[in-house]
């Protein structure tokens, strides 16, 4: 069931085909700012200036979210309606309630989100009820010791664990969750930051995990240096199209990601929007 659904996904998601990158926008509406987990490489911020994941201009009500959503589907061509932050979609209420909206006003738009997984478990049967139809999970390692170097800190069930224990966690709960929505009938995209010196050698062993776990496509995309990282060097092209190549053996890899803004909207790389910015085009 499962494939004959990523293959409808690959021919109208531009996130998971680079031919429809292009074509058709998407819209991320910024409404979940609290995250439970803290990676090494993320700041998390409001402003209008920069490109990357993480970033808001400003983050909106649920109310505000489907008016946005409203108006931009009238104006251009949007197949999907998305949450990806600035913090994580499964750790604001917000996201749910986006979702039953856009499940009753908006029943033809795909509808995704993007997460660490660490609540992916306990969700996965909600995600399945709201009709969610891809879930992105950023999986940047498998193995303890690597991970221990991407992630600071794990707040789960109200408690803050670090190191190895935190790490153990949110793998856990990562590739339970990947299985538990494959299983669902969720379309699973798995997203890995690659870090030189970090987890670069490591890149293929997450992909046969998660390609056992049900994931459907996997997405490397460079680290952008900042934080903890902000002294390592970021993956050159040959470097990135190297593991991306190796990875393809094992999943289908899409290679067109921007590393979009948590509140971009339109049609990536062609008439890219985000909140209260002019766009570059006007220009």
């Amino acid at each position: 069931m499962n494939e004959s659904k990523f293959a409808h996904m690959t021919k109208v998601h531009p996130c998971f085909n680079e031919k429809m990158h292009d074509k058709v926008g998407r819209i991320h509406v910024p409404i979940a700012p609290k995250c439970n987990i803290h990676c090494d490489f993320c700041t998390r911020e409001i402003n209008k200036c920069e490109q990357r994941p993480g970033v808001a201009s400003r983050v909106m009500t649920v109310d505000q979210a489907v008016e946005h959503v409203k108006k931009v589907t009238s104006e251009m061509n949007i197949a999907v309606v998305g949450v990806a932050g600035p913090g994580d979609a499964l750790f604001n209420t917000e996201t749910f309630e986006f979702f039953k909206r856009m499940d009753t006003e908006f029943p033809d738009l795909i509808k995704c989100m993007s997460t660490n997984g660490l609540l992916l478990p306990e969700k996965a049967d909600e995600i399945a009820d709201l009709h969610i139809n891809t879930v992105t999970v950023t999986v940047n390692a498998i193995d303890p010791k690597i991970g221990s170097k991407i992630y600071s800190n794990v707040f789960y069930n109200g408690e803050l664990y670090t190191g190895e224990e935190a790490f153990n966690i949110l793998s856990k709960n990562q590739l339970e969750g990947i299985k538990m929505l494959a299983e669902r009938g969720v379309v699973v995209k798995v997203n890995a930051v690659l870090i030189p010196g970090v987890n670069d050698k490591h890149i293929l062993d997450i992909a046969k995990k998660v390609k056992e776990q049900g994931a459907s496509l996997m997405n490397v995309i460079p680290l952008i240096p900042m934080h903890k990282f902000k002294d390592t060097p970021k993956p050159g092209c040959a470097e990135l199209s190297e593991v991306r190549d190796a990875v393809e053996e094992i999943i289908p890899v899409f290679r067109a990601c921007t590393q979009c803004r948590a509140d971009a909207y339109g049609v990536p790389g062609k008439e890219d929007k985000h909140l209260d910015m002019t766009p570059s085009s006007h220009y």
